[in-house]
């Protein structure tokens, strides 16, 4: 792995682990009192969407707690691109429309969202990077 690789992934991880604790602070102090505030459809779908952000921030830490396993040379490339160790849960976490139609979500919540949204993408490109790298070259 080169220098400039390692830079790389050692800003996405810092990126993902500090976005993963703004997320928890919010989420332990902020957001319980703003939704006591929120009409019952509101918090439906603040529920919903803290679900969504915990789902993502979930995903792209095991996927790059994988890549580092990698890099320390505790896992293999073709171990890691087992199914168990890709990034998943496309489904939900690819989704950037609200679950609760009509709702209206909290501005910081809405923050996290799309940056946990944008990150969550670039993860993707990287995993489908990886995956394609190690297929065997018969499948090619």
């Amino acid at each position: 792995m080169s220098d400039h690789t390692v830079a790389f992934f050692d800003s996405t991880f810092e990126e993902a682990l500090s976005l993963t604790r703004e997320a928890r602070d919010y989420l332990t102090h902020s957001e319980p009192a703003e939704r006591d505030k929120l009409s019952p459809t509101d918090r439906m779908a603040a529920s919903c969407e803290t679900m969504r952000l915990t789902s993502r921030l979930t995903q792209i830490m095991a996927w790059l707690m994988v890549q580092k396993a990698i890099h320390a040379g505790e896992m293999t490339r073709e171990e890691a691109a087992a199914p168990e160790y890709r990034l998943s849960g496309k489904e939900v976490c690819e989704e950037t429309q609200p679950a609760v139609e009509g709702a209206t979500l909290q501005p910081r919540l809405l923050d996290l969202l799309e940056r946990s949204h944008r990150l969550y993408e670039r993860v993707a490109r990287l995993d489908a990077m990886q995956g394609h790298s190690a297929r065997p070259a018969l499948e090619e």
